[in-house]
């Protein structure tokens, strides 16, 4: 009898909770704002590629459910967002290229590790919302060692490392974390996170280290936390670390706040310089990677001519 009562405080408890964060960074997520303006540096992209290649049709037009929102209008290319628990929502990115005439598209996904939780949960949403549509589809379900994503965390870290003037410093890759028991059942998200560090390794001479943030609730979890991979560094004696956000190609909650504000004040307290490598948002070499992630895939489906 006290099941509703207690999950309406817990519910009550984080929303009051969530929005204290948002206020500390501006008042609201600009994920967004962030995703919409990779949309279209994408769209852009891929335009100015068909221009190139002298391409007339991509099967009427072709897309990405990671993208826009414009009027319908004839042109080589479109691309939509679609997210999975905020506005606008993948089902509703779906019917929209439907109405708008589209009848092929191309999902990508911006996780660039691959795991049922998070990539595996849009793509199911994505499948779910095209049963009653007419619409070929098909999807690029991870990149994690793509050379321009690689190239373009390299240039993010080397960029954070510069900024100790130097200094020596350390590199501490926060990823997502994720319950163990998922992992354990055969998710590859670990094995991909260390594909994309060991990518970067051979590119630059660095010590680093990998943790996890985000982690809710009372089941177990990947280990160690960002907060005990700080605690452990300062045991250590290391004064200067870059925190490499290596799962997040957007700013959110996750950046802003976590390690902007509550991993540096930990840091401040441990003795610890803490400086966040920034993160990729409309990065060139991001965008590069999947302009010709989506080419090759179109490619490979003969949706070009």
């Amino acid at each position: 009898m006290f099941q509703k009562p207690l999950a309406w405080l817990i519910s009550m408890f984080r929303a009051k909770k969530t929005l204290g964060m948002y206020r500390l960074i501006g008042g609201r997520s600009p994920i967004l704002e962030i995703t919409r303006a990779q949309a279209d540096s994408l769209e852009k992209a891929l335009r100015q590629e068909s221009a190139l290649n002298g391409q007339k049709s991509l099967d009427e037009e072709f897309e990405s459910v990671h993208t826009m929102h414009e009027p319908p209008q004839r042109s080589l290319v479109k691309v939509y967002v679609g997210m999975r628990y905020w506005n606008p929502f993948i089902e509703d990115a779906v019917r929209k290229i439907y109405t708008d005439g589209i009848r092929a598209v191309l999902a990508v996904t911006l996780y660039p590790h691959y795991s049922l939780a998070t990539t595996g949960s849009a793509l199911r949403k994505f499948n779910e919302s095209l049963r009653q549509y007419p619409i070929e589809a098909s999807s690029i379900s991870s990149w994690y060692n793509h050379p321009y994503y690689i190239d373009a965390l390299v240039e993010c870290i080397q960029r954070g490392i510069a900024s100790f003037q130097g200094e020596e410093a350390e590199v501490l890759f926060s990823a997502h974390s994720l319950p163990v028991s998922i992992v354990e059942s055969g998710d590859p998200y670990v094995d991909h996170i260390m594909g994309t560090i060991g990518e970067v390794a051979k590119k630059t001479d660095l010590r680093w280290h990998l943790s996890y943030q985000s982690k809710s609730g009372p089941v177990k979890w990947l280990e160690p936390s960002t907060e005990d991979a700080l605690r452990q560094l300062a045991k250590r004696g290391v004064r200067n670390v870059v925190v490499v956000p290596i799962s997040f190609v957007s700013d959110h909650i996750e950046t802003l706040y976590e390690i902007d504000i509550l991993y540096k004040k930990l840091a401040v307290s441990l003795g610890i310089r803490l400086i966040r490598a920034e993160s990729l948002n409309t990065h060139p070499l991001l965008i590069k990677a999947l302009e010709d992630m989506v080419m090759k895939k179109l490619k490979e489906l003969a949706w070009t001519e």
